[in-house]
């Protein structure tokens, strides 16, 4: 679902109730992916992205909720985070290996800025300030998913479970007396970990230049769109950020991998709550304050 897979991981003493519980999140991601795919044509997300630049398209509570909180988001990484770079990212096929040509992205780099999108609040509706502005949810949306797969769980009386969509992950409670280890891949190695964090009752997200990506002539084209060049971003392989709410850990991953290692820690050191570990193009990793690293002595 979304691209990704979605996977749910939980215990209870009744096995029936458990597995309707399962079915439940499953449910909803599919609900939510049939609201927020930009793949689907009958999607509430097409629709305003064919519509919005002529009038304002009246938006159902949830989709402007997540496109208000995107463009707050916006506004706090300085325009790192921005679904507008859907705008050139709708020309990438990476099953394909399909890539829009240098003149195709510096048309489209003038659509991609988060001002161009404008919301009501009032009416609940959305509309774009120019021609050629889409927008595509898929640096929050998969946060979201597993946000709202743990409050289903919690409200089914679940208190030990584990809900994942792709690099997001959102733990309820811990795995029946010990921490899940949570493993953050190694982005050059195939099916490795390079670090394992214990986490409880936490959120947990990691964008990575491997999730959607092919390799053309030694360069490495991945979709996270940096949104002042439209091309990938680089200078960094992975950004794994936790906290306590996944919608936020999933859009602040991909703001940090954008805005590399020491802006993204600069940014990371002044949200409460909030740790990063970076993997920069370099291989070395990097541990925002709040975190105690490897081999390295707590503080008194």
């Amino acid at each position: 679902m979304m691209g990704t897979e979605v996977s749910v991981y939980l215990w209870s003493d009744d096995e029936e109730a458990g597995l309707a519980a399962l079915e439940a999140v499953f449910q909803e991601a599919d609900r939510i992916d049939r609201l927020m795919s930009t793949y689907k044509d009958d999607s509430e997300i097409t629709k305003i992205n064919l519509g919005a630049a002529a009038a304002p398209v009246r938006s159902g509570e949830e989709l402007f909720g997540l496109i208000a909180r995107s463009l707050e988001i916006s506004v706090l990484t300085q325009g790192a985070f921005d679904i507008t770079y859907e705008s050139v990212g709708q020309h990438y096929d990476f099953r394909k290996h399909q890539r829009p040509d240098v003149a195709t992205v510096q048309s489209e780099l003038e659509n991609i800025n988060y001002r161009y999108v404008e919301i009501d609040n009032v009416t609940r509706s959305v509309s774009f300030r120019r021609d050629g502005v889409r927008i595509n949810l898929g640096g929050i949306a998969k946060g979201y998913v597993v946000e709202r797969g743990i409050s289903i769980l919690r409200a089914s009386g679940i208190e030990n479970a584990i809900v994942t969509a792709g690099g997001d992950s959102r733990l309820l409670g811990d795995r029946r007396g010990r921490p899940w280890m949570v493993g953050i891949r190694d982005p050059r190695k195939d099916g490795e970990v390079a670090i394992s964090v214990p986490l409880q009752d936490e959120a947990i997200s990691t964008s990575g230049d491997y999730e959607r990506y092919f390799d053309e002539d030694g360069v490495r084209y991945h979709h996270i769109i940096h949104p002042g060049t439209g091309t990938p971003a680089s200078g960094v392989h992975s950004a794994t950020v936790f906290g306590p709410d996944a919608v936020t850990t999933d859009a602040l991953s991909t703001s940090v991998f954008v805005m590399g290692v020491d802006k993204g820690m600069r940014m990371i050191a002044a949200l409460p709550d909030y740790e990063s570990i970076v993997i920069d193009a370099n291989g070395r990793v990097f541990y925002s304050d709040g975190l105690e690293q490897p081999g390295k002595p707590a503080a008194d």
